[in-house]
């Protein structure tokens, strides 16, 4: 598909769709997840796939490092012409992506109970659930690291729907097997930890076979100056990479202040919101994975005119995602708590409540993320930068620590959705300017 001369309408909502179908079969790894081990274990086993989410946007997070900061300088050298210098940044990222994968999976494979206390699992129930569900993955975890640098990249050598194959594939064994590790083998949460490793394995297998088509253009090369490579990787990857690490720490400041603030049905709803945000989430990458490789390679080549277009498509489609989340969010947030797990009375009176004050900021929330891969694009990772680390962490998180202390306990639901609006602002005046800058 020729990103540089084809028609942008077809190119955008072709990638789209792969990207959609990736990012949305990922995200119900954890879904499923959550939904059999709340139904499973009751909200103990819901606020324990809180904790694991931490986790698991963390590994995410860190894919997403290497193969978007890898895979925009590999396109837009390839933008350039020049085939050799993109693989080396190919070769570069492979070789951080294999160095944390080391140091990480030592980490928390030998430090498991004290990783989950410190993220929020001090209640006894919780942390078996949650040491129970890492069990048959905690060593190889990484593995879903190395599949989301593998999509990045593989989005950047014109096979996206390898990649949803390969994601489909994976989420579909996930699904089944959760049911069947789960229930049917009554495994409980070590069930669901069996069947999202094999379900990656098997992702991991299927996006391989890239590397073996005539169309591939990856090489593993000799790397010059790979310090400034390392930092050019890491600078470009880190806005996008801390989207999802921001959620990371954001969901344990949420789980260690409402399991403090609000007892254990509200972290039990807070799980809900965990997985539902995740999901959310990944709708948003899509959009900004979609967009990425059509605007960073029409920017390496210098045609601002077809990244106009771009935009419009891509900021359109967050808007209709969101708002079709929020909707049935308003409408039906019991009917997505008793999903998740088998509710008491009490997280069935406090949930509609929290789920539309969280949720309210979806909308706002989906433009705002498309932009930090707008941004990480063009190669303004400043600006990038400082969208990612204001709404994932900063606003949000001096909001969740200081809004309960003036207003009370309850209004810590408030402070995605406040950060979110501010920073939209900012995101509406820094876009405006890098079109001027354009012109």
């Amino acid at each position: 598909m020729d990103l540089l001369n084809g028609d942008i309408k077809k190119i955008f909502f072709k990638y789209l769709a792969a990207a959609f179908g990736s990012t949305f079969t990922v995200s119900v790894y954890g879904i499923v997840d959550s939904m059999c081990v709340g139904r499973y274990h009751g909200p103990a086993g819901s606020a324990s796939l809180s904790v694991a989410i931490v986790i698991w946007c963390t590994y995410c997070s860190l894919g997403l490092l290497t193969g978007i900061g890898g895979s925009i300088h590999f396109s837009t050298w390839m933008g350039h012409g020049d085939k050799n210098k993109a693989n080396q940044y190919f070769t570069t990222a492979i070789g951080i992506a294999a160095f944390i994968a080391v140091v990480f999976t030592g980490a928390f494979g030998f430090f498991t109970e004290e990783i989950l206390i410190l993220l929020g699992a001090e209640d006894p129930d919780v942390l078996y659930c949650a040491v129970e569900y890492f069990k048959p993955m905690k060593y190889a975890f990484f593995i879903f690291m190395v599949n989301e640098m593998l999509a990045a990249f593989l989005r950047n050598d014109g096979d996206p729907l390898l990649t949803t194959a390969a994601v489909v594939t994976g989420g579909a064994f996930n699904i089944f097997g959760d049911f069947y590790f789960v229930f049917g083998l009554d495994m409980g949460a070590r069930g669901a930890g069996f069947a999202t490793f094999g379900g990656g394995i098997i992702t991991f297998t299927i996006m391989m076979t890239h590397f073996f088509k005539k169309k591939n253009t990856y090489r593993l090369v000799k790397v010059t100056e790979p310090f400034k490579k390392i930092a050019d990787v890491v600078k470009t990857g880190f806005a996008p990479c801390f989207l999802d690490l921001a959620s990371a720490i954001l969901t344990t400041i949420f789980n260690i202040r409402v399991s403090l603030l609000l007892g254990t049905a509200a972290f039990a709803v807070l799980g809900v919101v965990s997985s539902i945000n995740s999901f959310a989430l990944c709708c948003a990458y899509a959009v900004g994975q979609a967009a990425q490789p059509i605007i960073s390679l029409n920017y390496g080549a210098g045609k601002w005119e077809r990244i106009g277009p771009t935009m419009k498509y891509a900021i359109s489609s967050t808007i209709v995602i969101g708002a079709i989340f929020y909707a049935f969010i308003f409408f039906e947030p019991n009917l997505l708590v008793r999903l998740f797990m088998t509710p008491t009375e009490e997280v069935l009176e406090i949930a509609p409540a929290i789920l539309r004050t969280y949720c309210s900021s979806y909308i706002i929330m989906n433009v705002n993320i498309f932009a930090t891969y707008y941004f990480q694009s063009i190669m303004k990772d400043g600006i990038s930068f400082i969208v990612s680390v204001s709404r994932g962490l900063v606003l949000s998180g001096i909001l969740a620590l200081v809004l309960p202390v003036i207003f009370g306990p309850s209004s810590i639901w408030l402070a995605v959705p406040i950060a979110d609006v501010i920073v939209l602002i900012y995101v509406v005046i820094m876009i405006k300017k890098t079109k001027k800058l354009a012109a």
